[in-house]
């Protein structure tokens, strides 16, 4: 059940998807939505889409939070939606990190929720996490 709506935290799963070794950024967005009042779930680097469907699932996620920074964003969240969709999951994904402007309409097309470049303020990452976790309840 989400919390999204309620008195309770948002809880937001982060991860890196794939074998992109870079988690400063997703280091910054956990403290951002920390300070923001939301409980943060980090899975940290190396994940598959398996382990953050199984990660949102048992920690009652009310949204995702995926970095790209390794060019693999129009590979590697298509096949994050697809795995919640087939766990029947509703969680949105928000992706952020390096993506191209020409590539954000195909993500959007594909599922994700939101797209945030590396120039986000941290209230647009945290009103971007809200929006999409009250959309995805």
């Amino acid at each position: 059940m989400s919390n999204a709506g309620q008195d309770a935290p948002l809880r937001v799963v982060l991860a890196k998807l794939g074998l992109d070794g870079h988690d400063r950024g997703l280091k910054v967005v956990a403290r951002i939505l920390r300070d923001a009042g939301m409980e943060v779930i980090y899975l940290g680097l190396r994940q598959t889409a398996a382990s953050i469907v199984e990660a949102a699932e048992q920690e009652d996620a009310d949204a995702i939070g995926l970095s790209m920074h390794n060019a693999g964003h129009l590979t590697l969240a298509p096949t994050m939606v697809q795995a919640l969709r087939d766990a029947d999951l509703h969680t949105p994904v928000i992706v952020g990190g390096i993506v191209p402007d020409v590539d954000v309409d195909e993500l959007l097309e594909a599922g994700v929720a939101a797209v945030l470049g590396p120039g986000a303020s941290a209230a647009e990452v945290a009103q971007t996490v809200r929006d999409a976790a009250a959309v995805g309840s």
